[in-house]
């Protein structure tokens, strides 16, 4: 979700309570279209990221700093000309616009003080961050924007600023009933977008919220609603605008499949049966999104070799198989080959030469049967050609079950590291899944590989709710680590049922275990497991002295024979992670 105007709202309040009164004591420009403030108040010190990016603009407090530049930009000298040393006296936000503002009282070279105002535009592609006098006069912006760029604004030094045409949208926090119902029901467009394009500020997303609220259909046509139903849209509308105008604000984190999929300053109710966390603050909120973002985006960019690889060796393993079970099907007629040559042997002695088929009663079934024989061959000759048959799909059979079972092992296997690459978290865990590879010839050795340093990746610790310490295994290595390197004899251990998933690991440490716990480690296993986004996987859950992994077996592969079963729903919001 781009900044809208109510998140914009949101940034202002917090900034206005946490800077307003401090000075800047440090203005660097790390990026061409950025700038980071430090800010000294109340014996605290902060950073105020300010971006105008074409594909990320924000404004938010960080923990996080860059290096500057060796040569500062020009814009960057300005304003430490200006602005370093300089009083914040607040921050405003016009309307609902995607417009902050934050003002510094400043002394000149005379000393005498000076108010200026750094406005933060935050409108997609349209960003910038422009340095104003007094009296609106541009000083100098981020972005120049000439006439030749622009023929609706210019943004030069000595042009007056003045706020972009809102395509004649009206101030969502002054609009009164009348003028909502003629602004907003008018229009034959469907009810959510009439919303969004008639006011300042609202997304379609808050659009859509508006209109769950009100109980209406998003899709409605403004224009058919009765009198009733527009009434108690702008009530429920109303609403929103009072807890915004009140500062009443919940920073709120959607996800989707464990990954961040929306925020919102207010709580979407839309989304009521996804998962969600709330922050005490909005910065805190735009960190956690963009940079968990930004971290899936990576490491789904640095698998992309790996996952094609994986998928490839599936697809091949997968055609090996289906090849290899038709085969085994072919030897299914072995036993009747090797019934064909006892029966020769037992009644063919009064067979005439050249006989094409012998006609008896089969002595395993009592049925008869009508055996074809070579006319060519005598009728031992033929009992033997039979048994040869016999024989050679006999020894098919034997070799095509061994090698069934190891293709249906390494498709096994393949379906654990692709599951193990949707879980990864960072370079450590993608080196740890190519190293698998290596190992077991999915990717062909080089000479580097031996020389490369190994990573360090630990599995995932969690503390139940009765604080239990709980483990689980990223990939096959560490689910091999978690069962029989960590894991002690009375400890359980927990896997998502026929499918493939990380091993879970509960501490006892010699107590006993509560129900809740188990619950909680169940679904841990169901949620870093392949039936992840199923409403509910069936878990398997024993001690661990039961488990065994027999010989040769690849990493990661147990059995047991003595074993518990849950029903569990794949949701881990409630479970604290351990760094």
């Amino acid at each position: 979700m781009a900044f809208d105007g109510i998140t914009i709202a949101n940034i202002r309040n917090e900034l206005d309570s946490v800077l307003t009164g401090g000075r800047i004591a440090k203005i660097i420009q790390p990026e061409p279209d950025e700038l980071i403030l430090t800010i000294k108040n109340n014996s605290n010190q902060y950073r105020l990221l300010i971006s105008a990016g074409a594909s990320l603009p924000l404004v938010c407090l960080t923990a996080d700093n860059k290096p500057a530049p060796m040569n500062a930009p020009n814009f960057c000298m300005l304003m430490r000309k200006h602005a370093a040393g300089g009083k914040i006296t607040g921050f405003t936000q016009p309307g609902l616009e995607r417009v902050l503002s934050m003002t510094i009282e400043h002394r000149d070279e005379l000393g005498d003080l000076r108010s200026r105002r750094l406005v933060v535009e935050l409108m997609g592609k349209y960003s910038n961050i422009i340095f104003l006098n007094e009296d609106d006069t541009i000083v100098d912006s981020i972005k120049r924007i000439s006439f030749n760029i622009s023929s609706v604004r210019e943004v030069l030094p000595g042009r007056k600023y003045f706020i972009p045409d809102s395509q004649q949208k009206a101030d969502p926090l002054t609009i009164n009933e009348e003028d909502f119902l003629t602004t907003v029901c008018a229009k034959q467009l469907p009810l959510y977008k009439a919303i969004y394009t008639s006011l300042t500020g609202l997304s379609p997303l808050i659009a859509e919220e508006i209109c769950h609220r009100a109980s209406l259909g998003s899709d409605l046509p403004a224009g058919d609603l009765n009198a009733a139903a527009k009434t108690h849209l702008f009530h429920t509308f109303e609403g929103i605008m009072e807890d915004i105008r009140s500062g009443n604000f919940q920073p709120t984190l959607y996800f989707k499949d464990g990954v961040p999929f929306e925020y919102a300053s207010i709580p979407l109710r839309s989304f009521g049966d996804m998962e969600s966390k709330s922050f005490d603050s909005v910065s805190e909120l735009i960190r956690s999104y963009y940079g968990e973002k930004e971290r899936i985006t990576r490491i789904r960019q640095r698998s992309a070799d790996l996952r094609k690889i994986v998928k490839t060796a599936v697809e091949h393993s997968a055609r090996t198989l289906s090849v290899q079970e038709k085969q085994m099907h072919d030897t299914e007629k072995k036993e009747k080959f090797r019934i064909y040559g006892e029966l020769i042997n037992t009644y063919g002695y009064g067979l005439e030469p050249g006989a094409k088929t012998l006609e008896c009663i089969n002595y395993y079934d009592n049925e008869p049967i009508s055996i074809p024989l070579d006319p060519t061959l005598t009728p031992g000759e033929n009992a033997v050609h039979y048994f040869d048959r016999y024989n050679k799909l006999k020894r098919t059979a034997d070799a095509l079950t061994d090698r069934i079972e190891e293709t249906e092992k390494e498709i096994d296997q393949l379906d654990n590291i692709s599951n193990a690459l949707q879980i990864a978290r960072d370079e450590n865990d993608l080196s740890q899944i190519r190293q698998e590879l290596v190992d077991y010839g999915f990717i062909r050795h080089k000479q580097t590989d031996s020389k490369r340093k190994k990573s360090v990746s630990k599995p995932l610790h969690y503390v139940s709710s009765d604080g239990f310490d709980i483990y689980v295994g990223k990939n096959n290595y560490q689910n091999e680590e978690v069962s029989f390197k960590m894991a002690s004899g009375s400890d359980w251990w927990f896997h998502a049922k026929k499918m493939p998933g990380s091993h879970v690991i509960v501490k006892a440490n010699g107590r006993e275990v509560p129900d809740r716990t188990f619950e909680e480690a169940g679904a841990l296993a169901a949620f870093y497991s392949s039936g992840k986004n199923a409403p509910k996987v069936e878990v398997d859950y024993t001690l661990k002295k039961n488990l065994r992994k027999p010989n040769g077996a690849r990493p990661g592969f147990v059995v047991y024979y003595t074993n518990y079963s849950l029903m569990c729903i794949p949701d881990i919001s409630g479970i604290r992670e351990e760094s």
